[in-house]
């Protein structure tokens, strides 16, 4: 490659950089505009066969996980931990939604069954609908998710991060997957600290 080829990609490196933090400081990307767009209104049924909207948010802490009940690994661990999550918080103003992905198999009676897991939040609402209302849902917490493989044994491809929302429905940050409880419940209790208008749950 010549000196004259390598000068050119400095360049245009340099002007991707400036044209980025630009970006950043006016708010077109980074975590405030993004923080601004995640939740909004949905239309689902919650494990008893009820409606239920964004209103359940309002007046607690809430975690919020989407996935689905025949997922093998990355939702029983989250949920898993958002358990041992909610001992360590004691807090009655704290649950955990479980949006389901797979409105096919997921039920009101499956979800029932399958948060009856005693390892699982003892205060988990968990959620399905039609597959309109699930990608409504999808799209307003920009979650990702996929039909994999045919027949009975499908599964879905999906986002695996965990979003927390203040008792005003809003959003607050991201906790990523894998984390532990202790982490989970540090990010909880920081967020918790600042208040119902939290922004950030950094420790």
């Amino acid at each position: 490659m010549s000196r004259t080829t390598l000068a050119i990609f400095a360049v245009l490196a340099l002007a991707f950089a400036a044209i980025t933090g630009l970006a950043v400081r006016k708010g077109i990307l980074g975590p405030q505009s993004q923080a601004a767009d995640i939740g909004g209104p949905f239309q689902l049924v919650d494990q008893a066969g009820k409606p239920a909207s964004e209103k359940l948010l309002k007046g607690k802490w809430s975690t919020v996980f989407f996935g689905f009940t025949y997922c093998p690994e990355a939702c029983p661990t989250t949920l898993f931990a958002l358990g041992e999550t909610e001992k360590l918080l004691h807090a009655k103003d704290f649950q955990t939604v479980f949006i389901s992905v797979d409105p096919a198999r997921d039920t009101p009676a499956q979800l029932t069954t399958y948060l009856s897991n005693t390892a699982f939040p003892r205060a988990a609402v968990g959620l399905t609908g039609t597959a309109d209302q699930v990608a409504a849902a999808a799209r307003a917490y920009h979650v990702f998710y996929q039909k994999a493989g045919e027949g009975p044994g499908y599964t879905i491809n999906h986002s695996t991060i965990t979003y927390l929302m203040s008792p005003r429905g809003q959003f607050v940050c991201v906790i990523p997957y894998g984390a532990p409880p202790e982490v989970m419940a540090r990010m909880v209790k920081s967020a918790m600290q600042r208040g119902p208008r939290a922004q950030s749950c950094t420790t």
